[in-house]
């Protein structure tokens, strides 16, 4: 009949409303970080749904892709092509997680599908195919005792409860029991019929959170996301959050994009460990992806620790956030004795090498007094292992090889009952006759000895008591009540039923000595989070100088003084957090391109290059915090051009490393 149309058979035809799809294509090139159209036939109309899985051909080639809204018409002019297939009908991708995805994507110079890969796990079908369990029954709201010892701890609570907009910064007090705390705010939004969640740096954490958690919400109310879970096992917790079936969830890094329904409390514990740093592009921190989530979201915020970073600082002294922190008669009552080399001229009276001993007599002193009480001692050290690199033992000039100037290192071990002499690092030459070029001294020593050396050196130091490691591999979560020697490192103290009785922090000089911005800050955040662990009546020893700022900020218990110095620092030089500065690394060639190529704002300012290895180079641009936008849109946009071009050397860009130097 005229004016009928015909249709041939097998050819599709566009749906009869919204036929148009907007789709994120997973294709990892700077320059198609854009939505493409795409048309849905009426097969398809029903599960092309916004947030499902879709496979489109894009350049020839079938990739996969998010469908991220359907609309009536397209801009682009041509006849648009079919989508290929809709992988499932499950919208896993939600209105509120693709807008956080870009908002982080803008603000690291990264692309689109780049934080969709961390925000959406791999699909797994016979997971998908099941459903859900229903919703748990509203928890009742926890008690306010808890943080009663904070003057604003129960104002914060009372605004969780009430839902009204809360975004603080917790100085968590000695001894704390902080998964307890965080379940209480957790479980104060849940009562309101929101949702919580909450990111902690690791697994020991994660499952100190969950069960204080499970505590006060229940088993059902409460889901854990870490990557150690098995693919199928994060999915199927994933998709209950996902399907709102659970609205409180606890997890490691990655958690920090889990679609949520109806979010009421963001929360990220310890926001300065580089775990919360992602390792890939475009390498967004945990607790600005919460913080950019609360902005757009109009959850509460609460950014909590024993320490304080520079950033949380900033927080507060722009008046974005409140702080929540324990008054100083309640801290002196909690906090355990800290003292530090040269706190006072006795020390050097009783001990004349006080200053030089790896172990003074104050830290001898103090274990000796703690396993006598029947309590564990804690011994921190910068590093595992033995002996990682060697110095001379009068000057302390790092030993080299006569050779080929590589670092010498001890292998451990005897031949014929004799210790094993040094070898070069590099080379793997013997250097049986060691001297040194600068004062002539044969002696050697270890520059930072790690921890399986110094476990061995306090076992022989205190016969009969065991000693316990901790690091690397083997981190333990606990230990036992009981007279006890823990060496850890870093990150793995483990927790000590009823605390600690003394913790010897060693080797301070490692870890104030490094060549980093945040050595200071870094030093102080992993000093308190093991003194932390010592209970009241404990003592805690420093081996540094205790004229040193991060000693007296350990001695005093004042992070937040110690986060006020280095903010002011940093605005005086001009880093992070004070402006907004990124780091370009590539090739001499390469990064000399990108230079030429960056139209910068007015405040605009490149410092470097400088080489990183033989042909690596790295340089450094700054802007005000005003213009960071500005520039996150000028670095992608030359990234995006050296995309299009296809540039054969790769530069990598972050912003807002934790390494700048």
């Amino acid at each position: 009949m005229a004016g009928k149309a015909t249709t041939r058979r097998g050819e599709q035809v566009p749906a009869a409303s919204l036929p148009v799809a907007r789709v994120c294509v997973d294709v990892p090139l700077a320059h198609l970080d854009r939505p493409f159209d795409y048309q849905v036939s009426t097969e398809q109309d029903e599960a092309a749904v916004p947030g499902c899985r879709v496979r489109v051909r894009f350049a020839g080639q079938l990739v996969d892709g998010y469908l991220l809204e359907r609309v009536e018409s397209s801009e682009y002019g041509r006849k648009l092509t079919f989508l290929d297939r809709v992988i499932s009908p499950e919208p896993v991708l939600s209105p509120e997680v693709a807008e956080l995805a870009r908002a982080v994507a803008d603000r690291y110079a990264g692309s689109l599908i780049d934080v969709l890969r961390m925000a959406v796990p791999p699909r797994h079908a016979r997971v998908e195919a099941k459903p859900s369990p229903e919703p748990p029954p509203t928890p009742e709201s926890p008690s306010a005792e808890g943080w009663a010892r904070y003057p604003f701890g129960p104002n914060l609570l009372d605004a969780l409860r009430s839902g009204r907009l809360a975004r603080a910064v917790w100085q968590a007090l000695p001894a704390e029991d902080w998964p307890a705390r965080l379940a209480e705010a957790v479980a104060t939004v849940a009562s309101t019929g929101k949702g919580a969640l909450v990111v902690v740096p690791d697994h020991r954490d994660l499952e100190r959170l969950r069960q204080a958690c499970v505590a006060l919400v229940g088993e059902a109310g409460v889901v854990a996301l870490s990557a150690d879970l098995g693919p199928s096992e994060r999915y199927k917790r994933w998709l209950a959050v996902r399907r709102g079936a659970v609205r409180v969830v606890l997890g490691t890094r990655g958690a920090s994009f889990a679609p949520v329904h109806d979010l009421g409390l963001v929360a990220v514990w310890d926001d300065g460990d580089d775990l919360h740093a992602e390792p890939r592009m475009p390498y967004p921190n945990v607790r600005d992806v919460l913080v950019q989530r609360s902005h757009l979201t109009g959850a509460s915020l609460l950014v909590g620790g024993f320490a304080r970073t520079a950033e949380a600082q900033l927080l507060v002294d722009s008046g974005w956030a409140h702080e929540v922190v324990a008054a100083r008669e309640t801290l002196r009552a909690v906090a355990p004795r800290v003292a530090a080399v040269g706190d006072h001229e006795w020390q050097e009276v009783k001990d004349a090498a006080a200053r030089s001993a790896r172990l003074p007599s104050i830290a001898f002193d103090a274990a000796r007094a703690a396993l006598s009480a029947d309590t564990p001692v804690l011994i921190q050290v910068p590093r595992r292992g033995y002996v990682p690199a060697l110095a001379c033992g009068q000057c302390r000039t790092p030993a080299r090889c006569r050779r080929c100037a590589g670092p010498l290192a001890l292998p451990g071990g005897t031949q014929d009952g004799v210790p094993r002499p040094a070898y070069c690092r590099w080379c793997g030459a013997t250097e049986a006759a060691f001297r040194c070029p600068s004062c002539g001294s044969r002696r050697l020593r270890g520059q930072v000895i790690g921890a399986r050396r110094t476990a061995e050196e306090l076992g022989r130091a205190f016969s009969g008591v065991p000693v316990r490691t901790s690091g690397g591999d083997e981190v333990l979560s606990t230990v036992p009540s009981g007279r006890s020697l823990v060496v850890a490192t870093p990150g793995a103290e483990p927790v000590a039923q009823g605390g600690y009785g003394a913790a010897l922090l060693l080797d301070g000089w490692a870890l104030l000595g490094r060549a980093d911005l945040r050595a200071a800050e870094e030093a102080l955040r992993r000093w308190m989070t093991a003194a932390a662990l010592v209970h009241a009546a404990g003592r805690v020893v420093v081996v540094a100088e205790s004229s040193l700022a991060p000693v007296q900020a350990l001695v005093r218990w004042d992070p937040v003084w110690h986060a006020g110095q280095e903010l002011a620092a940093r605005a005086e030089l001009g880093f992070p957090p004070a402006v907004r500065m990124a780091t370009v690394d590539g090739s001499p060639d390469a990064l000399a391109g990108v230079l030429s190529e960056l139209r910068l704002p007015p405040t605009g300012e490149v410092l470097g290059p400088v080489p990183l290895s033989e042909d690596r180079e790295r340089a450094l641009v700054r802007v005000s915090r005003t213009e960071g936008r500005v520039l996150a849109t000028v670095l992608a946009e030359v990234l995006a051009v050296r995309s299009a071009r296809k540039e054969p050397d790769v530069v990598r860009v972050k912003l807002d490393p934790l390494e700048v130097l």
